[in-house]
């Protein structure tokens, strides 16, 4: 072990303290312990410290101990302040993650959240359904609001939206049937596809633009400003007081909302049949009807019920689990859209493939 050490200036300030970290950088090879000796030191301003920091931290890039001795009252307090500092700093450079850590840390994280949601589900259809009957509450106030937010506001976009890609979807079945001469089945076209897909999945992602984000945004600011925890504090249930009326809401009105697009998207489509295609009214109105099939309806209606359920409780489960502030909020809020898209289409399949194995 080669120890070697320096004597300390009886003034340690800007300039002295930048000539004892070049007489640190000089230090031989071999060396593994410095002792700087302040017996000589009478006085020590911050700029001296600051170099002697410096120094510090040239020593343990070499891996060179550093040794303080013999300093005097009058600058103990301040060595004792820089003391954290001249410390070894932690290694702060992030450890290499192999394949396999990295695909069981992503496996373990989704399974948490996979059990949170699935807790968070359980327990708002506990308080939507099975609570009331028990005569423990339910926030019908909140409820008749919700509806109105939920379900009320969002007439005039769903219906429009619906309109619009009926006249779309008569527009360009039109064209590829002309040369047929049965544009007349355009009708058919329509009212099929509205009463079997359309209608439910438009306006479901419309609702979960607006109404999913709503949930979210709302959750994870209360979530940020700390009043989901001040909830929990008095000893109310979140599921209760917060998911159960946005829940029971959304299952209530999305049926009707579809119902509402699925006229919206048969007169978009008659629209284009009547004054483009030139129909007469009674007439493609006998040959829509008779395209309308109760089948078709429930595979249609059937399906909102879960849209329903998926849209409240993924914006619910983002919105409770945001971190950090204004940025959160907006990066739950997002997630929650993505994941609710992505949501219905795999519910939408689901139906899909039940309704084509039921119908073959």
């Amino acid at each position: 072990m080669s120890q070697h050490s320096i004597e300390c200036p009886a003034v340690l300030d800007e300039n002295t303290g930048k000539t004892l970290v070049q007489e640190v950088r000089k230090l031989p090879r071999g060396v593994d312990s410095l002792v700087l000796d302040f017996k000589n030191t009478e006085d020590m301003d911050a700029l001296g410290g600051a170099w002697l920091i410096e120094a510090s931290h040239y020593l343990r890039k070499r891996s060179v101990s550093i040794h303080l001795e013999n300093y005097h009252d009058d600058i103990e307090s301040l060595i004792q302040l820089l003391e954290p500092a001249l410390e070894a700093p932690a290694d702060t450079r992030p450890r290499d993650i192999n394949m396999f850590e990295d695909i069981g840390g992503v496996t373990i994280s989704a399974l948490k959240e996979l059990r949170e949601f699935y807790d968070l589900t359980v327990d708002a259809i506990y308080w939507t359904i099975l609570a009331p009957l028990e005569g423990r509450g339910f926030r019908w106030g909140i409820f008749v609001d919700e509806i109105n937010e939920m379900g009320v506001r969002a007439i005039r976009i769903v219906c429009l939206m619906n309109f619009l890609l009926g006249l779309i979807i008569a527009m360009l079945s039109a064209a590829q049937v002309e040369a047929f001469g049965v544009q007349l089945w355009v009708a058919d076209f329509v009212m099929i596809g509205f009463a079997r897909e359309l209608a439910a999945i438009m306006t479901a992602v419309v609702v979960s633009a607006r109404t999913g984000a709503a949930i979210a945004a709302e959750l994870a600011t209360m979530k940020v400003q700390e009043e989901i925890d001040a909830l929990r504090g008095m000893g109310l249930n979140v599921a209760q007081f917060l998911v159960a009326p946005k829940l029971l809401a959304l299952i209530v009105v999305l049926p009707c909302l579809v119902t509402l697009g699925l006229i919206s998207g048969v007169m978009g489509g008659a629209f284009w049949g009547v004054f483009v295609l030139e129909f007469q009214p009674s007439v493609w109105f006998n040959q829509t009807m008779s395209a309308a099939h109760f089948d078709d309806l429930m595979q249609g209606m059937l399906k909102t019920f879960f849209f329903a359920v998926a849209i409240v409780m993924i914006g619910c489960h983002n919105g409770l689990r945001v971190t950090g502030g204004s940025r959160g909020v907006g990066l739950m809020t997002t997630r929650a859209v993505v994941m609710d898209i992505f949501m219905l289409i795999s519910i939408d399949i689901v139906f899909a493939v039940i309704f084509y194995y039921m119908l073959d």
